[in-house]
């Protein structure tokens, strides 16, 4: 019976190696799933007396090729690329909104910019006026879409984190589930292969939305964590994961990721903490990408806005009266902050546009040190540039009101009073000057007849002048006009010895002032620009253009609306960027980040590739080598039957042997 014994016991161990390449081959295609082999041992032998006989061959266990170490590997190549990779996505659809062409924002500031062309040599006409007032409508229209899309854009990031967050609660759940099924199995003494590869995969899935770290129990079971140290599943159990504001600053939008302890308390892990996943991707992407273009987006209209109402302001309507705004624009934003005491309702911290030239596309964070405001700083969140409150170009000063303070920095003014003035040390606020600008933009003048584009001032070089004196260009710079009356004469002397020419006009406390041609003489409140070679002698009267003797001369004065077209070429913007390049800087600016989070993404996307299929080789199922194996465990299984047929044969030749 020995060898009878022996043929049935290789038997059945081929036919569960064919039993396992069959397993195999039918998952080649299962997500997560590790090729099996069949591990065979020899059956003791029995020692006969003239030695040991062999008893045949038993299945020791099945084995799961598995790295341990490129499956973690590749977890966190994976996480790193989800989360470059959902950051990318988002920035591209971003970048729409910054779109060159017809349809973008720059052609509609360069066509409303356009329009004064056709009202500095027409500014009766009525047409020419009620296109500029078309331009200027379309402008606010297009800054508020564009706002708009930034907004729905929000508005979806934070729906897909939400739904990212539901899927890694539900996948932790199942960890947790397959925790205990596993350990139950291991206490049997054999390895659950098709559970580990199970888990595995649902470990693989979870790493897609937010990094895991990995850390195996005694029992079989694993324990994962988030956020470096949050145990998002302990053995048996699995604790949740939310997406909500920040606490440090209520109200500002900003998102963290909470995870839920068992005790109920949330702890806050940022964008930083998460480190990887699409959760990760669309946090840094809400949270700094996104903020960024709507500062570009809300400065561009602040500056741009800014400009046009001081310019038409600057101007006479067909009414003969100074112009009015042309946009309606913010002038203050409320800080964010959970100071003690503070309240947002009542503005405890609030920052004001005072210099729109100055003006940074940043957030910035008031920080509260040890002793306020000496050990108080400033940090501007673009670049990360910090200044102590006590810094003497801040200018900072006690307020109106008991325990109030302002400050000033890049073109803004910070007030804060009392309870603001209140954080301990570590506490902060957080201000978004531009978050909403673009999106608060609007047309506020609808009549031709309101639009300002006559000069106030008027100029007439007298024709007694020997020189070669010619008019260039006058326009208003403030509101000192000369009152009507009282002209303003300006009387040009050349020294006989050196050739030196002077200016001089009634009221200049600052005595003769130097001439040179071609540059712009600033007075009061105006400004004249003046060409050619004066005389001794030679005058040229600066006067009130609604002076009675002048009549109505002044409608047909365009002067305003050259003051509107030079704006084109004005530096406007912190870098010296004129205002019609506003948004090609923008756009440059988003571009740019777009640009490199996509050379990330397909930089993270190729190592995650490339470590993926490093755990594939070991790991997965190669179909040609698992038909060479069946075909070597059938030939080895038809041999075991041959055996056996053989171990029949002997046994009924013994049996007739002994009939006969």
């Amino acid at each position: 019976m020995s060898l009878l014994n022996v043929g049935v016991s290789a038997l059945t161990a081929n036919q569960a190696a064919l039993q396992t390449i069959g397993h195999n081959i039918a998952n080649v295609n299962t997500p997560g799933y590790s090729r099996q082999t069949v591990a065979l041992q020899t059956v003791a032998g029995q020692n006969r007396g003239n030695g040991y006989i062999g008893n045949g061959v038993s299945v020791a266990t099945v084995m799961r090729n598995y790295s341990e170490l490129l499956n973690k590997q590749s977890n966190a190549a994976n996480a790193a690329s989800a989360a470059d990779a959902a950051r990318s996505q988002s920035l591209t659809q971003m970048q729409d909104v910054y779109a060159g062409g017809d349809a973008g924002l720059g052609a509609a500031i360069t066509n409303m910019m356009n329009a004064f062309a056709d009202l500095e040599t027409s500014p009766t006409d009525s047409t020419a006026r009620n296109v500029v007032l078309t331009r200027m409508s379309e402008l606010a229209s297009r800054f508020r879409a564009s706002s708009t899309a930034l907004e729905e854009q929000d508005y979806v990031t934070k729906q897909q984190i939400g739904n990212d967050v539901i899927v890694v609660n539900s996948l932790a759940t199942q960890v947790a589930t397959l925790n205990t099924q596993i350990s139950r199995a291991l206490a049997a003494g054999h390895s659950p292969n098709d559970l580990l590869d199970q888990r595995d995969q649902v470990v693989r899935e979870i790493n897609q939305y937010v990094k895991t770290t990995q850390v195996a129990a005694d029992d079989g079971s694993i324990n994962l964590f988030v956020g470096g140290s949050q145990a998002l599943v302990l053995g048996a159990s699995a604790a949740q994961l939310s997406v909500s504001e920040s606490t440090n600053y209520p109200g500002s939008g900003k998102l963290s990721l909470y995870f839920s302890q068992p005790n109920g308390e949330k702890v806050e892990l940022t964008a930083g903490m998460v480190a990887g996943g699409e959760i990760a991707g669309l946090l840094k992407f809400n949270n700094e990408d996104l903020v960024e273009g709507r500062n570009l987006m809300g400065r561009l209209a602040l500056s741009i806005g800014t400009e046009l109402n001081k310019q038409n302001q600057l101007g006479l309507t067909l009414s003969g009266v100074p112009g009015t705004e042309l946009f309606a624009l913010p002038t203050s934003m409320p800080g964010y902050s959970n100071i003690p005491g503070y309240d947002l309702g009542t503005p405890s911290a609030s920052v004001a546009f005072t210099d729109t030239h100055a003006l940074v596309a940043s957030d910035y964070k008031i920080v509260f040190g040890a002793s306020h405001p000496a050990d108080t700083k400033i940090v501007r969140l673009s670049d990360g540039k910090t200044r102590a409150l006590t810094d003497p170009a801040l200018g900072y000063a006690a307020g109106p009101t008991a325990g109030s303070s302002t400050f000033t920095v890049d073109g803004l003014t910070f007030s804060l009073d009392a309870d603001a003035n209140s954080g301990a040390q570590g506490q902060s606020i957080l201000f978004k000057p531009f978050s909403s600008a673009a999106s608060d933009i609007k047309a506020l003048v609808y009549t031709p007849e309101d639009l300002a584009v006559s000069n106030p001032v008027s100029a007439a070089i007298s024709q007694d002048n020997q020189g070669t004196l010619q008019l260039l260009q006058l326009k208003s710079t403030g509101t000192g006009v000369p009152p009507i009356g009282t002209p303003v004469a300006i009387t040009f002397t050349v020294d006989p010895g050196t050739g030196a020419i002077t200016y001089d006009y009634p009221g200049n406390l600052s005595g003769p002032q130097p001439y040179q041609s071609g540059k712009p003489i600033n007075i009061d409140g105006w400004q004249i620009t003046l060409n050619g070679t004066p005389k001794t002698g030679d005058t040229v009267q600066v006067s009130n253009a609604l002076e009675p003797a002048l009549g109505d001369a002044w409608k047909r004065n365009s002067g305003n609306a050259t003051a509107f077209l030079d704006l084109r070429d004005a530096k406007i913007f912190d870098n010296g960027t004129t205002l019609t390049d506003g948004f090609s800087s923008a756009m440059a600016v988003v571009g740019t980040r777009t640009q490199s989070a996509q050379y990330a993404a397909e930089l993270s996307a190729n190592v995650a590739a490339s470590l993926e299929n490093e755990r594939t080789a070991v790991s997965g199922v190669n179909q040609d080598e698992e038909a060479a194996r069946l075909l070597q465990f059938q030939q080895a299984y038809q041999a075991s039957a041959k055996v056996i047929q053989i171990a029949q044969s002997l046994f009924d030749s013994v049996l007739n042997a002994v009939n006969n």
